[in-house]
């Protein structure tokens, strides 16, 4: 059978698509305009069950009654969060790590509480507004995720025939939004404050004085100019002794891809400051054996007074690497796990270069551990 639709009679077709799936459609027009239903799959869904569907959608037009609106009715979910819990089931099993699907929940029921409990067609622009302007100021970044998330979730109602399609997404932000909220990138701060890497050695032989697992977890992150979540999450499996090499697997890389760290004596320094904790598979543990929160890293800095962040220092790193040192930028750029050049690229660059980074790391490690930068 030719793609395209082929009539039944009486506004029933059968759609048939370029790959050969074939689905029942039924059409007729209300007030001037053209209405379509979905009536499933064939041949999930016979010929005579197609007919039978089509009669009923011919008495309700026939009473001024909108068989879609209807269908809705006792089909669809109620509320948001109803949705919420449909998207999720489809959508999150392409996500890649627990942590990003748990994020989308917490969010969602987090910031998303002024319209939980909503019918679908009751969520307006001002239900959304009532979401986002308490947060928009004070947490751009993570009002603006909030935001995306409603919209993604509203047109995966539409998409569903949950929502009438006619009506705006009223989290749309270009067009709609954009012009009731200020620009998220006028909210945002600046670049994380960064120490001047001459001032690092001083910093570093004081935090050696200070005592505590933090203290020591916010010097390995220095020395392996490391993500800060990727070392307050680091196990004591990751670590390879022997060939001295802290590799961090995919699933807690911003990436998404393994990422191996040559360790220079003084990160295995540091490792041997730190002995196993009740045997807690977590290298630097927190609180009741979890991993320590940023906050507490954070709070090391603030004890010393120091007007840097954490993640600032990776800046410092690089800084030091492209004005101090003749070390090429792209081994620099491998060191902080950055993806370096086009895709096709990176599809022929197999090698992390792990070898000359320990060297990088090592001079690294010397300047910090230095008394005069």
């Amino acid at each position: 059978m030719p793609s395209g639709r082929h009539a039944d009679g009486g506004g029933l077709y059968l759609a048939v698509k370029e790959t050969g799936a074939r689905s029942w459609a039924f059409m007729w027009k209300r007030n001037g305009k053209r209405r379509e239903a979905g009536l499933g799959a064939f041949p999930d869904v016979s010929l005579a069950q197609a007919r039978r569907i089509a009669d009923t959608y011919r008495i309700a037009i026939a009473e001024g009654r909108d068989p879609i609106a209807e269908r809705r009715a006792t089909q669809a979910p109620k509320t948001f969060v109803d949705v919420v819990e449909c998207f999720l089931a489809d959508n999150e099993h392409g996500w890649r790590n627990a942590k990003h699907r748990q994020q989308w929940r917490n969010t969602l029921a987090t910031y998303g509480k002024p319209i939980a409990n909503m019918p679908l067609d009751e969520i307006d622009t001002e239900a959304v507004l009532r979401c986002l302007k308490p947060i928009w100021r004070e947490k751009p970044e993570t009002a603006s995720r909030v935001r995306g998330r409603i919209e993604r979730v509203l047109a995966y109602a539409t998409a569903r025939g949950w929502r009438d399609r006619e009506r705006i997404n009223p989290a749309t932000w270009k067009g709609h939004l954009s012009a009731i909220l200020p620009k998220p990138a006028k909210l945002v701060r600046g670049h994380h404050a960064a120490m001047r890497f001459e001032e690092v050695p001083e910093f570093m032989a004081a935090l050696r004085q200070r005592k505590g697992i933090a203290a020591k977890a916010l010097e390995f992150t220095i020395l392996t100019a490391a993500r800060s979540g990727e070392v307050r999450e680091m196990s004591w499996s990751e670590i390879d002794r022997d060939a001295a090499v802290w590799t961090v697997p995919a699933e807690r890389m911003k990436a998404y891809r393994a990422h191996r760290v040559p360790l220079t004596d003084a990160a295995l320094a540091v490792l041997d400051q730190t002995p196993f904790v009740d045997d807690n598979p977590l290298v630097f543990p927190g609180a009741k054996g979890k991993p320590m929160s940023d906050m507490t890293l954070a709070a090391v800095l603030k004890r010393m007074d120091v007007d840097a962040t954490v993640h600032g220092f990776r800046s410092s790193f690089r800084d030091w690497v492209g004005d101090a040192t003749a070390f090429p930028r792209e081994l620099a750029e491998a060191a902080l796990a950055h993806a370096v050049g086009d895709q096709t690229e990176r599809a022929y660059r197999r090698s992390d270069a792990l070898e000359r980074r320990r060297d990088l790391m090592e001079a690294w490690a010397s300047m910090c551990g230095s008394s005069n930068a």
